[in-house]
């Protein structure tokens, strides 16, 4: 009857925006109670934010019941690990085996060139996401227990922490997020963000390595290097320029969840404009690809830098690693990233023209809302409609990417035969 084929990117945008819509009812559901009760606006925003692993809120989460709370952190881990990799999980299980359509979307969607390995990264994906987690949970418990919190109340909020900080969502039970928190949480809390962040493709090939014959594959390189180059200059810079008024771990911790959780340990507003610019910048790099983070992604950034270095001292190649870089690799690292700057362009506009913000606080909101991170510098509570609509835009667009969409949208590939003379134009 119908032959109808979807192909990766379409299945990743339906199955989110109907994760989102169940996500939406789910927080309308009598049993889900807040405080100061939630509209459907509300309630579409807050489930954007969970499911896209953002952060953003216009209620605190502190204010839903348990059935709430609870539907959110179901709704970060479906986001962050993805629908795509628990339902073919299950059929692993109960097939022994996936077909080779479901393996050709694991492969798509994990960001892995080899259909043959996906579902060893499947297996080894949901593995590695449940023990950090629950790791994670184990040490955060003990954390929030030293922070003279009830046994009970120190478990559930180190479930809902360690998942939130894995997933690099930002949710947190606390109106005031981490601030004022032990060592141990801070910390716990850093290296589940580090370890969510890197990608799951790069997880694989570090096990593939420890295990096998395999050797440490160029974009695992780039991502481990261009992550900890991150971190080591993002707390140095903001350590010197907040003037040494903020401890070496809270300039660390900031270091790291600007990038991509959207968790913080000091009051973001009362920073430094150009600490606030700073982050501005790492928020648009964001994380590794495959992981759970957003931003035009660590390994677009790199061979972005490197090509230019390349550029700029004559060379013809851009070599990495002693690799040479496939020019295509070059072309879609810088179109993806002119993709970026064109959706956060145009959504800062929109926020500007329907809002009553700074430019400094819309811009700081649309790049945190793309970049799916979650910080904010206070404004997310007085979005109008429409604002909330434009960052709730934002969010989808950003865990999917702009470059899904746009590969979505676009007709299929046509190759031609023919070639055309080369012609020099001038660029400056």
């Amino acid at each position: 009857m119908f032959n109808f084929k979807i192909n990766p990117w379409m299945y990743l945008f339906i199955t989110f925006a109907l994760f989102i819509i169940i996500g939406t009812f789910l927080l309308k559901m009598p049993f889900v109670k807040h405080t100061e009760g939630l509209s459907y606006i509300d309630a579409l925003f807050t489930a954007t934010s969970a499911v896209c692993v953002t952060g953003l809120i216009v209620v605190d989460t502190s204010g839903f019941n348990f059935w709430g709370q609870f539907f959110i952190m179901l709704m970060m881990q479906v986001g962050a690990i993805g629908i795509m990799t628990l339902t073919s999980s299950l059929l692993l299980f109960l097939r022994g085996e996936l077909d080779f359509s479901r393996k050709f979307m694991v492969a798509k969607i994990s960001d892995s060139s080899n259909i043959q390995e996906a579902e060893k990264i499947l297996i080894i994906v949901v593995i590695y996401t449940f023990v950090m987690e629950f790791v994670g949970f184990l040490v955060l418990s003990y954390g929030f227990f030293l922070d003279d919190f009830a046994l009970g109340d120190a478990v559930y909020y180190g479930l809902f922490h360690a998942v939130s900080a894995f997933c690099n969502a930002g949710f947190s039970t606390f109106d005031s997020s981490l601030v004022g928190s032990n060592s141990i949480v801070k910390v716990t809390t850093m290296f589940l963000i580090v370890f969510g962040g890197l990608g799951f493709y790069v997880i694989y090939n570090i096990y593939m390595t420890l295990f096998s014959v395999e050797r440490i594959k160029v974009h695992t390189k780039i991502v481990i290097y261009t992550t900890f180059a991150l971190i080591i200059s993002g707390t140095l810079l903001i350590f010197l320029l907040e003037k040494g008024t903020l401890s070496v771990i809270d300039s660390f911790f900031q270091a790291i969840t600007t990038r991509t959780a959207g968790f913080n340990t000091v009051e973001i507003g009362s920073l430094h404009v150009v600490t606030q610019f700073l982050m501005i910048v790492f928020m648009i790099i964001g994380a590794s690809p495959g992981s759970t983070g957003g931003g035009i992604k660590t390994t677009a950034f790199y061979i972005a830098v490197v090509s230019m270095y390349s550029i700029l001292r004559g060379n013809k190649r851009v070599v990495i690693f002693n690799r040479n870089i496939a020019l295509i690799n070059i072309l879609k690292a810088y179109a993806l990233i002119s993709m970026y700057i064109f959706f956060l362009v145009i959504a800062t506009l929109l926020l500007l023209y329907f809002g009553d913000f700074t430019f400094m606080d819309t811009l700081f909101e649309v790049t945190s809302a793309l970049g799916t991170v979650g910080l904010s510098l206070g404004i997310t509570g007085e979005l109008g409609i429409f604002g909330k609509l434009i960052i709730t835009a934002c969010m989808f667009l950003g865990r999917i990417g702009p470059a899904t969409l746009i590969t979505m949208l676009l007709l299929k590939e046509k190759t031609s035969k023919l070639t055309y003379p080369e012609e020099k134009i001038i660029l400056g």
